[in-house]
Parts: structure tokens; C-alpha cells; sequence
């Protein structure tokens, strides 16, 4: 299982040039076993983005969400124990949106695809892939 970070997510169903070769084949060989999934906080922080300007999409972020569910992508919800979980990850940045995702992805034993340096060079060993690669 892999969970995709917010800016991944956006990138690979945009068709972003900056997701790396590796990483796209990553994406779609476990999109084909049904194994790419996301928080829940990834599309609170993509409606964020539309509403102030900073991310145009074709469509709704409902719409969009709506669009990734149907086609296959799993959404992760936040609970007590993401949120708990998040605030004890010692070395994070204090972005409470990067440590729910991160919390989201260890509370389900998922490795993470992001382009996030802070994220990629925490000292943690949860799995990772360079979105960039």
C-alpha cells in the first residue's frame, strides 16, 4: 500500500511533468492491485488550495474527489488515533497537515510517495519514495 502526499496526488492525475519515470510506475503498478490511497487531509488541503487561488482544477474539488474514489483510489479518514499519533511524531515540521498524512500512512503500514524534503529526509524508519524519481 502506498499513500500519496498531497502534491503527488495532484501531480500524478494531472499528468505532472514533475513526477519522476520511477515514481509514476511505482503509482500505477500498485494502482492496478488497487493499493494507492490518500488521507482524508489531502483533499482538505487541495479545497484550501482552490479556495485561495493556488490550484486550478477542472472541476470541483467534490467533483475531483469524487472522480479519484470512483476510479479506484482509497481514502484514508483522519481519526483520534491519526490525530494522536501525529502529535507524538518527534523530528516532523509542525505543518499539522504533513504530520496527519504521515501519521495516516504509519497507522496503516503504507509507505509514502511525496517530493517533500523534510518528509524524505526525516530520521524515521518509515518507507519512502521520491515523488521525483
Amino acid at each position: 500500500m502506498i499513500i500519496l502526499d498531497t502534491h503527488v496526488l495532484a501531480w500524478a492525475d494531472n499528468d505532472e511533468r514533475k513526477l519522476g519515470r520511477m515514481a509514476r510506475m511505482l503509482i500505477n503498478r500498485h494502482w492496478a492491485r488497487g493499493e494507492v490511497a490518500a488521507s482524508a487531509m489531502s483533499f482538505w488541503e487541495i479545497a484550501l488550495l482552490q479556495a485561495r487561488g493556488r490550484l486550478d482544477l477542472p472541476v470541483t474539488v467534490d467533483e475531483w474527489r469524487g472522480q479519484l474514489l470512483a476510479a479506484g483510489l482509497i481514502e484514508f479518514p483522519v481519526d483520534g488515533n491519526v490525530g494522536i499519533r501525529a502529535v507524538r511524531l518527534g523530528g516532523l515540521p509542525n505543518d499539522p497537515a504533513d504530520r496527519l498524512i504521515v501519521a495516516t500512512a504509519l497507522h496503516h503500514d503504507a509507505a509514502l510517495v511525496s517530493a517533500d524534503e523534510r518528509l524524505l529526509g526525516w530520521d524515521h524508519p518509515m518507507v519512502r519514495h521520491d515523488a521525483r524519481v
